[in-house]
């Protein structure tokens, strides 16, 4: 797909990856709407891109059908969607002391990256699937963002690599599921990216983490997952599949 004077919906594109993702799909001519839960965030980045801030929880059904309405009134029906945002909350099953992990930790992890990427994901799809096909029959395109956790997760990270490990799985029967609509589903599991928080620990435990990694031996950058964000939208055999992004690492247990 094409993806200049579509409209485009960013969640978690406040900050970070999304924002990155947001100014690249805006740079390619497309019409960003960028959703975060912090709506100061996202509309300082649509006013920088010439797109639409909006505030969006979603992981809540009212706050994400808001958000998709407003985006779909300003710019038209939704032809891209990428799922960004997301949370970590790391604990151990069972901690110090023998204490159990608080449920309402793992449930929140949950319901955030995995429910409120299948939120965004039928909302999206529905607004997709009343636009007039374009070549091939295409409708849209939908990209999630996982994790390499979801493959190998770390001590302490059980409720994040469950939560994306649910998106692995999630991404081709809804491939199946939306293929006679003409939408297309894919993932990227990123391995460890240059966020700010990352940025922020000190050199010595960076170059612990980047020696980990087979090639390049560095973390990975924004503007490589918004650049392959990109290729999988103008790639129309690419559907149902999962993409590492990770310079072939493989995470140890800690």
């Amino acid at each position: 797909m094409d993806i200049k004077g579509q409209a485009a919906l960013v969640t978690g594109g406040g900050s970070g990856m999304g924002a990155d993702v947001a100014r690249h799909l805006a740079k390619g001519g497309a019409k960003v709407a960028v959703l975060d839960i912090d709506k100061a965030s996202a509309e300082k980045v649509a006013k920088e891109i010439g797109g639409i801030g909006l505030e969006c929880d979603i992981a809540n059904a009212a706050s994400a059908e808001s958000a998709v309405k407003a985006a779909h009134d300003a710019h038209g029906p939704a032809r891209v969607l990428i799922n960004v945002a997301g949370i970590l909350i790391p604990g151990r099953i069972v901690g110090k002391e023998n204490a159990p992990l608080a449920l309402e930790k793992f449930a929140k992890v949950i319901e955030v990256n995995l429910i409120g990427t299948f939120n965004m994901m039928r909302l999206a799809a529905a607004d997709m699937a009343g636009a007039e096909p374009r070549e091939d029959g295409e409708r849209g395109v939908i990209i999630s963002t996982t994790s390499v956790a979801a493959y190998e997760g770390q001590i302490g990270q059980a409720a994040y690599a469950a939560s994306k490990a649910g998106i692995v799985g999630l991404t081709l029967p809804a491939a199946r599921d939306l293929a006679s609509k003409g939408i297309r589903v894919l993932a990227i599991a990123p391995g460890v990216v240059a966020t700010p928080m990352m940025l922020n620990l000190p050199p010595e435990i960076q170059k612990s983490i980047t020696d980990t990694i087979p090639y390049p031996s560095r973390l990975a950058r924004a503007d490589e997952f918004s650049r392959l964000c990109l290729h999988l939208i103008e790639n129309v055999a690419m559907n149902g599949e999962v993409i590492r992004l990770d310079g072939a690492l493989r995470l140890a247990a800690r």
